[in-house]
């Protein structure tokens, strides 16, 4: 089977998770964080129907056609990750389908209170990786792809 050729997307890209209902919102690529991460709030474990479920809000802030309702994911997990300080911290992690330059794929996210930093969204290097590079020079390259 050939390997398909790599895609070229900036540091800072349109993508869609159409499982958490956002549509066209920018995510920064950062090369130096292995996993994903997405700013939630009100991150909570609930039992409903003898079941553990993970119920959060998301908000991105400019983005006018959320609101911050809540989602509900019953897979999901817990995972140590070390924050932008070097800290380390156990966050919840969901997976979900992210559109991104043309493709899908099934990636994964961890939670987490970005509310003090600039990008709502961060996308690490394993969905990145033998997929994309990354051209720092740029914004928004993923437009040239035909969108998924």
């Amino acid at each position: 089977m050939q390997k398909q050729p790599k895609k070229i997307i900036g540091r800072k890209e349109r993508i869609s998770l159409p499982g958490l209902h956002l549509s066209k919102v920018w995510a920064k690529v950062d090369t130096g964080a292995y996993t994903s991460a997405i700013h939630a709030e009100n991150i909570r474990v609930e039992n409903r129907n003898g079941k553990n479920q993970l119920v959060f809000e998301i908000l991105m802030p400019g983005h006018r056609k959320f609101t911050g309702e809540e989602l509900v994911f019953e897979n999901f997990r817990e995972k140590k990750v070390k924050n932008s300080f070097g800290q380390a911290e156990i966050r919840y992690l969901i997976e979900t389908e992210i559109h991104l330059a043309g493709e899908r794929y099934i990636a994964e996210f961890t939670l987490t209170d970005r509310s003090k930093m600039k990008n709502s969204i961060l996308l690490g290097r394993k969905i990145l990786k033998g997929r994309f590079l990354v051209d720092v020079d740029q914004i928004n390259l993923s437009k040239n792809y035909n969108q998924a």
